[in-house]
């Protein structure tokens, strides 16, 4: 069986360093009037009611996973640990109309999940468009679209990914996701990390401004906090609006934590004062699972594997839940080969995965960029803002630890193994950084080009969070002119690099080429702001490098 096209509907801050501590505030006095107000008037207060969407993950060939919440009474608002038992049920179709049902069910809500509910569906049809709908107490919720993954070993033409990242509530509106939802013609749409931010309210705006206050307003520490934050995420508007038109395939990054998380710890995390890390982390991980329309896969992490036909193969990372602490680029040990930021079990699962894999492309969903990235020459004025958005020192260095840079052992380890057993058409799909980029990923980045590309790298920009311009509260554009030909210069794998703009990719796939089309938005602070394509590379099947393409497809 083979996939079939669509046409596009349209075409369309510095890292805190450390935090003052602050008590979790009670989410129901934070959440409980907006939500009880958001309640349709004819209703009672005991009439349940889906005020945060419905979403569809994770396609298989012959299932896909359901999700929404439901809101059985006006004050059992998220995180609010309250709430009567609701029976919630679904319907999955082949039209938008739901006449031709193909499957039924039922679950139950309840408290212990913040009225939260998943449908595993299964015994769908591969590469079909369904729809689907949930109900509770008379009230159904909006209808969705979602569609499965190709068969395992059908002949697919193509394949089309929305791709994004970083969305900071506080920073703006979520316009990225208002245009990919405009689209119809997205297979699925990859969210690369941070779909949630954990400081406390203005501590992380736009350009030192709050454009909306999420909640709750305090840094969000417990349970109930997390909880809160992923309801507080679920009531925007575009971003219901793209969780209705396609399944999502997510991974976590830092922030769905605490910022630079690692096994251990994070950098935005006091032990003691706040409680003890493994708590912390559990909370935030059981939230992330109830709120997200994701399978848990290996001891509940979000690294696992889905295939769409015989074209590509994804491999998704956890790149937090195993890490060791970021190196400290005084100590020189970010080439300590005892230092991991995958862990040994999650690195030799993907390393046997893309020398399995029979697909003709293998892409992985990575949440912090894989290429090597050297400061170089950028001047004192470039470097400071720069080394703030990276969380770096500001005196000079050559490295980001908190990405591979910071674990070159693994790294190594990862393109060795691409190169000796030569796995072909290995595509790296990055978030976090704020930037856009097209990379090739050297063997050896200081001998670059004259030694061997492994892989290629396409990295989109961040939806609402702070990038260098913002920074440095100078017109956007002014900083990327300047930053972008020294970045280049002193690193010569990467083809380009957008330092300044927000917005997201479209990925196109197919058998012959891979193309990310860079999109950018007019303004973050505008809810109704404009999208334009802004530049397009593509990696063509057997090359492992990036090259310019002039048109997005």
């Amino acid at each position: 069986m083979t996939s079939r096209y669509r046409s596009p509907e349209s075409a369309d801050t510095p890292f805190p360093r450390r935090r003052t501590v602050v008590k979790a505030a009670a989410a129901t006095a934070v959440l409980g009037a907006p939500l009880a107000a958001a309640f349709p008037a004819r209703a009672a207060a005991d009439t349940p009611a889906f005020l945060h969407g419905v979403a569809s993950g994770d396609p298989l060939p012959d299932g896909v996973l359901l999700w929404t919440r439901v809101t059985p009474t006006a004050e059992a608002v998220p995180g609010s640990g309250v709430g009567p038992d609701t029976e919630v049920r679904w319907t999955v179709a082949r039209d938008r109309t739901l006449t031709d049902v193909v499957a039924t069910g039922s679950l139950t809500a309840t408290a212990a999940s913040d009225h939260t509910v998943k449908a595993d569906i299964r015994g769908l049809e591969p590469a079909t468009d369904y729809w689907f709908r949930f109900s509770a107490g008379g009230t159904d919720s909006p209808v969705a679209r979602t569609r499965t993954a190709p068969a395992t070993d059908a002949a697919v033409t193509g394949l089309r990914f929305g791709v994004v990242s970083c969305a900071n509530w506080e920073a703006g509106y979520f316009a990225s996701y208002r245009h990919l939802a405009a689209r119809g013609d997205l297979d699925a749409w990859l969210h690369l990390g941070d779909y949630i931010y954990e400081y406390k309210s203005g501590d992380y705006g736009t350009r030192g401004t709050v454009v909306r206050p999420h909640s709750p307003a305090n840094e969000i520490l417990t349970l109930a906090d997390y909880r809160t934050r992923h309801g507080r995420y679920k009531t925007d508007p575009d971003l219901q609006a793209l969780h209705a038109k396609a399944p999502v395939v997510a991974i976590w990054d830092d922030h769905e934590f605490a910022n630079d998380a690692w096994s251990g710890g994070a950098e935005n995390h006091t032990e003691g004062a706040e409680g003890s890390w493994a708590a912390r982390q559990a909370a935030a991980r059981q939230a992330y699972f109830e709120w997200m329309p994701v399978r848990p896969a290996t001891e509940g992490t979000t690294y696992r594997r889905l295939r769409f036909g015989k074209l590509a193969d994804l491999s998704l990372l956890d790149l937090r839940s195993f890490r060791s602490q970021q190196a400290s680029m005084a100590s020189g040990s970010v080439d300590d080969p005892d230092r991991t930021i995958t862990g040994r079990a999650q690195l030799d699962w993907l390393k046997a995965g893309l020398k399995a894999s029979d697909t003709s492309w293998r892409l992985v969903g990575n949440s912090v960029m894989i290429s090597p990235f050297a400061v170089g020459s950028l001047t004192a004025d470039l470097l400071a803002p720069l080394a703030e958005l990276l969380g770096l020192p500001k005196g000079g260095l050559a490295l980001n630890t908190d990405q591979w840079d910071g674990y070159t052992d693994d790294r190594r380890e990862l393109l060795a193994h691409l190169r000796s057993n030569a796995i072909r058409n290995t595509v790296f799909l990055t978030g976090d950084i704020h930037m856009a980029w097209a990379n090739d990923v050297p063997v050896d980045a200081g001998t670059y080009p004259l030694s061997a590309s492994a892989a290629t790298e396409f990295v989109v920009t961040s939806v609402t969070s702070d990038n260098l311009d913002d920074i440095v509260k100078v017109p956007e554009g002014t900083v990327s002119a300047l930053a972008s030909p020294l970045i280049r210069a002193a690193n010569r794998h990467v083809h380009w690099v957008d330092t300044d703009r927000h917005g997201y990719g479209v990925l196109d796939i197919t058998a012959d080429r891979a193309q990310m089309d860079y999109y950018v938005l007019s303004d973050r602070t505008d809810p109704a702001a404009t999208s334009a394509w802004a530049r397009s590379y593509r990696t063509r099947s057997g090359t492992q490098k990036v090259e310019r393409t002039y048109d997005p497809v």
